[in-house]
């Protein structure tokens, strides 16, 4: 079969990846692939920050090194024989950008920043949250971007102005990307993204009056419009690293981009990305269901008008606390050293690492918590530390599955699992230990670049529909739970419930939501 190029951009929270598929077979073949970084900008404490100009260099750069890669390595890859762009993106993470030049009018607010914990704890007690719970799925917290809209209306007068006069467009990262790919043609979003605004409505599928009215805004005019996840999104035009034409056919959130790479298009199927976060999503079909043990419903995607909804918990630090401790603390000279630096020492049940150094997210959503290491002594080593490190993310997904176990009335039976730190063997050992269920590696961990790569091969007429595409992935490894260790682990897990309530107490918090 003649070869069907499809470029995926994934821009993510600490770089963008441009990954180029062949998916002229079911299973897609990568011919091409780059990353770019781009930094992180942390203005006052709990802050985060993006440069759009940063991350939008670090797209150009990284099609562009994808191509030059497909182009030394697939006789058949040329840049006009790409048929489609799919995108996927970091969530949450507002835009605000200039309706005529797109050119950013501040920099992006990052899902991982604190600045509106304040205004949270003021809509609370303003009775808020039960309605927000009902309409969105979502919880009233600084994760999400109708909070950041919020902030941006009270405290910045200049931004408000332009929002309001009609000036300034508002978007997730993805309405940005598609606004500049389509040289301005394009203001528009998907279900999956929507769905993680604050302002969206998971059941009628469209932005709600009473939210855009609680944060800020009079109107809908400067945001997107919503789309299916698959579909006509624009086509490229005067870009120079890519032709004109191209149509943009995909898109999904990130999370929700690694259920569909994971092929997890049944329910009940769930998957666990460690990227810069870990984060839980299960496949619930089309029919919601409301978490009563803190735990996020959400879309999954949206195709022909009807939506597929996940249920899905965040743990706002994985993969982040590793470079944490190799950039901040300087106990690693590279992230992938930290297994075998840590496999030799044992830290749980004496040493813990709580990794809330964004807050806590999923179950206990609590934006004022911070970061801790318990149990030191002068004995301690950095071996210990590094271990209590992998331990804290394993156990902060052990908190997720027990949640998701409660809502749902029953186990997983699997844990499928991708991202960077899944390349970690001893974090995914550990992780099935704590589980005490199985975990499979794939041989790719791009599954959240090749959900985006699927969907705009459904945008295309590639495949005919999800349930084609349906199936599992090439394992490389299983972890399985050791028995023996089953005494040992309910020990650890008690310590590790003492640590959380230990950084809450500290926030000023101390009781479950």
């Amino acid at each position: 079969m003649k070869s069907t190029f499809i470029l995926a951009i994934d821009q993510g929270t600490t770089g963008t990846t441009a990954l180029l598929v062949d998916v002229s077979d079911k299973d897609p073949n990568i011919v091409g692939r780059s990353t770019v970084e781009f930094p992180q900008h942390y203005p006052q404490a709990g802050w985060v920050e993006h440069d759009l100009d940063e991350i939008w260099h670090s797209v150009v750069r990284a099609c562009g090194e994808a191509c030059v890669q497909a182009e030394e390595h697939s006789p058949e890859f040329r840049r006009h024989a790409i048929v489609a762009l799919g995108i996927t993106n970091q969530r949450e993470t507002l835009c605000v950008y200039d309706r005529k030049t797109l050119a950013p009018l501040t920099r992006a607010i990052v899902w991982q920043c604190r600045r509106s914990a304040s205004l949270c704890q003021r809509l609370k007690k303003d009775g808020a949250e039960e309605g927000i719970r009902k309409q969105t799925g979502l919880f009233l917290d600084p994760y999400f971007t109708g909070t950041k809209i919020k902030w941006l209306m009270e405290n910045r007068e200049d931004l408000a102005r332009k929002i309001n006069d009609g000036a300034a467009l508002l978007g997730t990262i993805d309405t940005f990307l598609m606004s500049k790919l389509t040289h301005g043609a394009s203001h528009v979003t998907e279900a999956s993204n929507a769905s993680r605004t604050l302002l969206y409505n998971i059941h009628t599928g469209a932005w709600d009056k009473d939210l855009l009215k609680m944060m800020g805004l009079s109107s809908a005019d400067a945001l997107p419009e919503v789309k299916d996840s698959y579909g006509s999104f624009g086509e490229t035009k005067g870009l120079g690293f890519l032709p004109d034409g191209i149509p943009i056919a995909g898109v999904l959130g990130d999370q929700q981009a690694a259920l569909a790479g994971q092929r997890c298009f049944k329910i009940g199927e769930a998957k666990c990305t460690y990227g810069t976060g870990a984060f839980l999503l299960l496949n619930l079909g089309d029919k919601p269901l409301a978490s009563d043990h803190g735990l996020l419903t959400t879309v999954a995607w949206q195709v022909k008008g009807t939506r597929t909804y996940a249920l899905e918990g965040s743990a706002f630090i994985a993969g982040a606390a590793f470079q944490f401790i190799r950039d901040n603390l300087g106990f690693l000279g590279n992230v992938a050293d930290s297994a075998a630096l840590a496999n030799e020492v044992q830290a749980a049940p004496d040493i813990y690492f709580v990794p809330a150094l964004a807050g806590l997210g999923a179950p206990w959503w609590d934006p004022l918590a911070r970061g801790a290491f318990f149990g030191l002594t002068r004995g301690t080593s950095k071996a210990q530390l590094v271990r209590a490190t992998l331990e804290g993310v394993a156990f902060q997904v052990c908190d997720l599955l027990a949640s998701m176990k409660n809502d749902m009335g029953r186990d997983l039976s699997l844990l499928r699992v991708d991202g960077g730190a899944a390349a970690n063997n001893l974090l995914l050992n550990l992780q099935a230990q704590f589980a005490r269920l199985p975990v499979e590696r794939p041989h790719s961990l791009e599954t959240t670049s090749l959900g985006a790569a699927l969907f705009a091969g459904l945008g295309v007429g590639r495949y005919g529909n999800v349930e084609e595409l349906h199936g599992s992935l090439p394992i490389e490894e299983r972890f399985q739970p050791s028995q023996a260790l089953a005494s040992m682990v309910e020990k650890q897990k008690q310590g590790w419930q003492r640590a959380i309530q230990a950084v809450r107490l500290f926030a000023g918090e101390g009781e479950e939501p």
